[in-house]
């Protein structure tokens, strides 16, 4: 990544150039800034070659759900993830098939319950029969719409049994204060979905533009309508 934006080959990262960068994570501004704060140690808007890859780390910590703090850097993560497909990052998910599935054995027998209970038809739930249950979660609206755009993998505008179950430990990690991430993390795709996916294909869940994230985070999806949320 750092030829990409330390053109001079300066050892260093200008401010600008890294909020180009960085913005093709699909993280929040809010989020941005303060991986920025944290990498940038003493407050003079240029990331050395160092701090640059603690914001890399950042980044990667941000899309996985984990907290944005300094005590993450030390965690696992799959590498970071860049609307640019010319990032060799984008190559590292192809192995996506191997990762495990990050829903654990028996929190999925308990999502197939709640399933079950909705009356799923052709074991399909629609956004109707879906909503009750996120917003029994009392977690905010916004939220919510980003957990089914999430969640809702093929977006058919309904989910299966393993879309739902993404969708509930998705909620769950909210209820426990993990930031909601803004693209689905490949251990989270469930191994149904991989094969015809893959991590790549999951890339347009990424908004491309500020434009677009309004139009696809906000609650429509889940809170609106029997039409399919790719409207």
């Amino acid at each position: 990544f750092l030829p990409q934006v330390d053109s001079a080959n300066a050892g260093r990262v200008l401010a600008s150039d890294a909020a180009v960068f960085l913005k093709k994570s699909g993280l929040t501004d809010l989020v941005l800034g303060k991986i920025w704060d944290l990498a940038d140690t003493d407050g003079k808007g240029i990331l050395s070659k160092q701090e640059f890859f603690v914001a890399l780390r950042l980044v990667a910590c941000a899309q996985n759900g984990l907290d944005v703090s300094l005590s993450s850097l030390n965690l696992p993560v799959p590498p970071p993830r860049f609307t640019d497909t010319s990032s060799p990052l984008l190559l590292s998910g192809t192995a996506s098939s191997d990762l495990p599935w990050a829903v654990k054995l028996e929190d999925k027998v308990k999502y197939d319950a709640i399933f079950d209970s909705l009356n799923p038809v052709n074991g399909l739930l629609s956004g109707d029969k879906v909503k009750p249950v996120l917003l029994n979660s009392k977690l905010p609206v916004d939220i919510l719409g980003r957990v089914w755009e999430l969640s809702d993998i093929d977006r058919d505008g309904m989910l299966d049994r393993d879309e739902f179950a993404v969708a509930m430990f998705l909620v769950y990690c909210a209820l426990e204060k993990e930031p909601v991430p803004m693209s689905l993390p490949a251990a989270l795709v469930p191994p149904s979905k991989r094969k015809p996916l893959s991590v790549p294909g999951a890339m347009p869940l990424i908004p491309s533009s500020t434009k677009e994230s309004h139009q696809s985070l906000p609650p429509v999806g889940i809170l609106a309508a029997k039409t399919p949320l790719t409207q």
